[in-house]
């Protein structure tokens, strides 16, 4: 979007020195002292935010630090419960027509989106209380007013500090990308802190291997929906990046949809969805939440799959309109071109 003037300076030929007239840079002293106390509180600031989330992370992986310590087992438990979610930010990752990612950046994202899940971890154990006290729609404003929005909004957070800020953020299918690995980095962290409860509390009556594998492939079912609802919202910040003029509204967007389906999918699960699939079908409780899980995961998963495969369609047919002959159209499960 184009920089805004003032009056003198539209008017102006470029033959005067418009300097603290209606243009500005840094030359005095004075300049330069303002300059640098700005960028020092702002990278302070930035500064304090992460180490603030760093000390509540560790704080938090005491209990799984502990029970590792004493069962190196569970790591695996760890590991697997979010190997499905992985596998989906692979596949998103790999959907990306456009250039590969730096290794970095994407590693970054997924150690910020960690750091920043502690913030969604301490609100949510804030009001969560309170509102769910609210008879019959406490639970609900819950997730609705707090879980979805701020969850969805941390991860955001976690592609916004770096990755956004970054040259190769160049295309809007990007967004989704990183998305995708702040989901899984909210999971990784979230499936870490749940497995570690369940253990603590069936202990000692029932196994760690046995709770922490029922709390595990649970974990495992849920981890997707993370990387998909926070890779919908980075879509919409892709497309915010690249037009500023309503970057507002369009991260508003990405974020309101996804806290929303966010939240519907824990109200619904609230509300018993899964017992109501196994109520009218000969499937077990345990079959009917997998159905119920996995059921939403692909309904909201083939909202964004209809997002990234236009984006890819698109991205082929400028480019084939503008770099010569036309090549052969790629169904959408052949590898993009790179």
């Amino acid at each position: 979007m184009q920089r805004r003037r003032d009056p003198v300076e539209r008017a102006d030929e470029e033959s005067r020195d418009l300097y603290d007239v209606s243009t500005w840079e840094p030359r005095s002293v004075v300049d330069n002292l303002a300059y640098s106390v700005y960028n020092a509180i702002s990278y302070g600031f930035r500064t304090l935010v992460l180490l603030v989330a760093f000390v509540i992370t560790l704080f938090l992986l005491i209990q799984p630090t502990v029970l590792v310590l004493d069962d190196p087992s569970l790591t695996l438990f760890f590991a697997l419960s979010f190997v499905p979610a992985g596998l989906l930010a692979a596949f998103i990752w790999h959907s990306d027509i456009t250039e590969n990612e730096p290794l970095g950046l994407l590693v970054a994202t997924f150690i910020l989106a960690i750091l920043f899940a502690t913030f969604a971890a301490v609100v949510n154990s804030f009001f969560g209380p309170p509102l769910q006290a609210i008879p019959i729609i406490g639970t609900a404003l819950f997730f609705y007013l707090i879980v979805g929005p701020v969850e969805e909004a941390v991860k955001l957070l976690a592609v916004r500090v770096f990755a956004y800020r970054s040259e190769t953020f160049d295309a809007v299918i990007v967004g989704t990308v990183y998305g995708a690995v702040a989901g899984l980095g909210f999971a990784a962290f979230e499936n870490t802190l749940y497995i570690s409860g369940e253990v603590i509390a069936a202990q000692p009556e029932n196994g760690v291997v046995s709770a922490a594998t029922g709390i595990a492939t649970v974990r495992a079912l849920v981890g997707p929906g993370h990387v998909i609802y926070s890779a919908i919202a980075g879509y919409y910040l892709g497309l915010a990046k690249f037009n500023p003029q309503y970057a507002g509204p369009l991260v508003a967007k990405g974020l309101l949809i996804a806290a929303f389906v966010h939240a519907t999918y824990n109200t619904l699960s609230w509300l018993g969805a899964p017992i109501v699939i196994a109520a009218v079908t000969p499937l077990s409780p345990g079959l009917a939440f997998i159905v119920y899980v996995v059921g939403f995961n692909l309904v909201i998963g083939y909202y964004l799959y209809r997002k990234i495969a236009r984006y890819r369609r698109t991205y082929r047919a400028v480019r084939d309109d503008t770099s010569g002959p036309p090549t052969p159209e790629l169904t959408e499960f052949e590898p993009p071109r790179r």
